[in-house]
């Protein structure tokens, strides 16, 4: 496709302005002035809307493709919540902070506590902040929650248990307030290692940070056990709530021991997750943590009316983002969860878990499954079957490019060499399911066959194989270092 700039005539517009009704600044210093007009394209209006509509179509989306991304859950995003969201669009943050304001926030305001109270309910916890703005500023929230309950109490605790199979923020969020972090290993059933974690479990420990199920997509069955453990030793359970989309309405993780939990809402209930954001990672607790929680706090009072409550809680670890959090996330979780109700949670956890066990089954005799046992949300194969061959899974993740699937996740988790994550979801049809797992065989049929041909995939992209190491380190994403 021809490039804008390759496009551009002299002389050659879309658009004319208007002469500015703005005086010039004066005083502008010399250095900071144009010497020169800017270089910028020439072009008709068609053009620029012929280049960016094409752009746009070469694009990967929720919308167009089958993702079977597991780790982030790029779930369809239901068009009735993004209408839902526009109605609060013309609201600005600052309105309830105003004198007056109040009376035209109601609406904002009692969505936030709303929804927080719906994922209370949701997660077993008895309070919910909307502040974080993504699942690390959850995580590394919760962490100084947790960090602030040991202080009070004067106790003395250095360290926060982490299974290898953690997302790495885990460690990165509970090293960032000051922790120092133990590893436990897995054990070959696929959960931490039961033994170790016994060992390692002492009354220096502030907390333990688990997903449940875990990044192999098993669900542990000692969590309750493992939770008792840690309270033993006046130790907090964290919730790493990235795999909640597999438990929704089944279990509950307040029920089972956990004191703390960020819920992804952009992984969980239905929201945009597309180039690295946006998000949202409120965080609920237990009764004993809500002293704690940031300020400022939304109260719903007798008449039904909502407020901001300005005054300075004495334990609260303050403000952790402004206002109540990624707006505009929370209002499409919210119209999520209402739409769906209970039973419709339910339902979606149990078509997600279905969906990813019906790919477990017919993918794992030609691709190694190094836990094989009924998964959850996701499943996890390794190429190394494929390896013999020559062929790696990035190979298998450039093949499914070029056969129009935007890759899995490969090479997470960690543990598993060769990782091949796949987690469809639950709004997959069993066409599209049947569609993907027969370009997966034939990927394992193509590294059996001809191996050699992997390396030159894609090639029906406009941009084909990449030194990936080098093209992030060295990125130049201006049209003239192209």
């Amino acid at each position: 496709m021809e490039l804008i700039y390759e496009q551009s005539r002299s002389g050659r517009r879309g658009v004319r302005l208007p002469a500015s009704d703005v005086p010039a600044a004066a005083g502008l210093p010399a250095a900071l002035a144009r010497s020169e007009a800017a270089l910028l394209p020439e072009v008709s209006e068609l053009d620029v809307v012929r280049h960016f509509t094409n752009l746009s179509r070469q694009n990967f989306s929720v919308d167009t493709h089958f993702y079977p991304l597991g780790s982030c859950t790029m779930k369809y995003n239901a068009k009735a919540i993004e209408e839902a969201a526009k109605l609060f669009a013309p609201f600005h943050p600052m309105v309830p902070l105003l004198p007056g304001g109040s009376s035209f926030s109601q609406g904002c305001l009692g969505l936030a506590h709303e929804l927080g109270s719906a994922l209370a309910e949701i997660t077993g916890m008895d309070e919910v902040t909307t502040q974080p703005l993504a699942g690390a500023h959850g995580e590394m929230t919760g962490i100084m929650l947790i960090a602030a309950y040991h202080k009070a109490k004067g106790n003395k605790k250095r360290y926060v248990v982490v299974p290898d199979s953690s997302h790495g923020t885990n460690p990165a969020s509970a090293a960032m307030v000051g922790y120092e972090i133990i590893t436990v290993p897995t054990a070959p059933y696929g959960d931490m290692d039961l033994d170790r974690y016994r060992e390692v479990m002492t009354d220096e420990v502030a907390a333990v940070m688990m997903t449940c199920p875990n990044t192999l997509g098993l669900f542990n069955p000692h969590i309750k056990e493992i939770c008792d453990i840690a309270h033993d030793h006046d130790a907090l359970m964290y919730y790493d709530g990235a795999n909640l989309n597999a438990i929704l309405g089944k279990v509950r993780p307040g029920d089972v021991g956990f004191d703390v939990i960020h819920v992804n809402l952009h992984k969980t209930f239905g929201t945009p997750h597309g180039g690295g954001g946006p998000g949202s990672g409120p965080v609920g607790v237990k009764k004993q943590l809500v002293p704690f929680l940031p300020d400022p706090r939304i109260v719903k009072h007798d008449d039904g009316s909502y407020a901001v409550d300005t005054a300075h809680h004495r334990a609260s670890i303050g403000r952790t983002a402004g206002f109540f959090g990624n707006f505009g996330v929370m209002a499409r979780a919210f119209a999520y969860i209402t739409m769906l109700g209970r039973q419709g949670l339910i339902e979606v956890s149990e078509q997600a878990v279905l969906n990813a066990n019906y790919v477990m089954s017919r993918l794992k005799d030609v691709y190694d499954l190094p836990y094989d046992q009924t998964c959850m949300h996701e499943c996890v194969f390794s190429a190394g079957r494929q390896v013999k061959n020559g062929v790696h899974a990035i190979d298998i993740a450039k093949f499914l490019i070029d056969r129009g699937y935007h890759p899995p996740t490969v090479y997470f988790p960690l543990i598993v060499k060769e990782a091949i994550m796949i987690e469809p979801t639950e709004t997959e049809s069993k066409e599209t399911l049947d569609a993907f797992i027969t370009v997966m065989r034939e990927a394992a049929e193509l590294a059996e066959k001809e191996p050699a041909a992997f390396a030159e995939m894609p090639k029906t992209m406009p941009v084909t194989r990449l030194d990936e190491t080098r093209a992030a380190r060295e990125q130049n994403v201006s049209y003239f270092g192209c």
